[in-house]
């Protein structure tokens, strides 16, 4: 029997038991779907905190106290505003030092409050950072030298304590505190999940007084070039373990950021892939199940064809290439549903969702692999049925 006239037959087999076959292919479909639409998910959620990194800006290197692991708690800092003139020896360029020391704290007007995140900061912010105003001008360098209660705020922060009333010039209490407000943020959105838009800057020197404390939480140092930013990180932490003796501190670049992240989230990807997987296992027993019941219902039909001069590898190819068949249609609905369901859930919600080339067609090949994996036992079973038996069988 010829391949085409084989595929021929197993097509009208398949046709003429219509809702067992659907039946079966759902399993497979299901299965493939899944596997689609939770690796365009776990794309999704990896280049959404690429962008998200990467849009703090370029060439950043973060200095904090202690070894850096991410999702740990921060050591206690001993790091002072000095420390910005010695990193800034060590970069050639002061300017390029910015500096942090947060705390949550209530900001209000009149009666409408909020909590935020309170940012003491120097003013070179924006030559580290890409965190683009609104309107109105950032921090100065006289603002941290005198202690200037001035605030910045995030976009968020002026919705729910102005309103529409525009807050350039106006005050605003922080933690209880008087400040003035100079500047707007442009909207950012969220990194690491965490609000930007909900940020105030203030100068360093007034967070220092403000929040009872003498030191920084962390430096930000942007390195001239690319090629620039590995050499600068061992001496940035070089100098500063000379100047604390006995005191670790780590430099860590945004690609070590994405390196972690990437690992921790690409892993979270292939368990849910895996776990997805497991109905096409399932469906693929369903398959060899079906095909088992096709081969002793269609005994007599065997035994004929045999008889006629079907050979065994005839019979066998015939069923082999109808399990495929259920398994490679159902795999291409499934890809078409999973594809689909992504594109909506990443058009409805919020949760980001990137469809892979490689996730639709590796999901077509393990349908296929499925289907002859579980193909081969009910055809080769039907392959060795001897004639004059099956054309006994009623």
């Amino acid at each position: 029997m010829r391949a085409g006239e084989a595929f021929r037959v197993a097509l009208g087999a398949l046709v003429a038991n219509r809702l067992r076959s659907a039946l079966t292919m759902l399993g497979v479909v299901i299965g493939v779907a899944a596997v689609v639409v939770l690796v365009a998910l776990g794309s999704g959620a990896k280049q959404e905190v690429e962008q998200q990194v990467e849009g703090l800006g370029s060439n950043i290197i973060i200095v904090v106290p202690g070894k850096f692991e991410l999702g740990s708690a921060p050591s206690i800092s001993r790091l002072s505003l000095d420390d910005v003139d010695l990193l800034g020896r060590v970069v050639g360029d002061d300017r390029r030092v910015a500096v942090s020391v947060a705390s949550g704290e209530t900001v209000g007007v009149g009666r409408q409050e909020t909590f935020v995140t309170v940012n003491g900061v120097n003013e070179n912010v924006p030559n580290v950072f890409d965190r683009p105003l609104a309107r109105g001008e950032y921090i100065t360098g006289a603002d941290v030298d005198t202690r200037r209660r001035v605030a910045v705020l995030g976009s968020t922060v002026v919705r729910r304590v102005f309103g529409d009333v525009d807050p350039l010039g106006r005050q605003v209490t922080i933690a209880g505190v008087r400040f003035r407000v100079i500047g707007v943020f442009a909207e950012v959105g969220s990194t690491f999940g965490v609000d930007r838009d909900t940020e105030v800057h203030i100068p360093v020197t007034a967070a220092q007084r403000l929040f009872g404390v003498d030191r920084i939480d962390a430096l930000a140092v942007k390195a001239p070039r690319a090629e620039d930013v590995e050499p600068l990180q061992s001496r940035l932490t070089a100098a500063l373990q000379d100047k604390y003796d006995g005191e670790e501190f780590s430099a860590v670049t945004q690609t070590q950021i994405l390196g972690t992240i990437g690992r921790i989230l690409g892993l979270l990807t292939l368990v849910l892939a895996a776990i997805a997987a497991i109905s096409l296992l399932v469906g693929g027993v369903g398959v060899s199940n079906i095909m088992l019941v096709s081969v002793r219902e269609r005994t007599r039909e065997i035994g004929l064809r045999k008889a006629l001069g079907a050979r065994q590898r005839d019979i066998l190819l015939q069923f082999l290439i109808e399990a495929v068949l259920l398994c490679v249609v159902g795999g291409l609905i499934g890809i078409g549903l999973g594809v689909g369901s992504s594109l909506l859930v990443a058009g409805v919600s919020p949760l980001p969702a990137v469809i892979a080339w490689w996730s639709p067609v590796l999901a077509f090949a393990v349908s296929a692999a499925v289907g002859i994996f579980f193909g081969v036992a009910p055809a080769r079973r039907a392959g060795r049925l001897d004639p004059v038996v099956a054309l006994r069988t009623e």
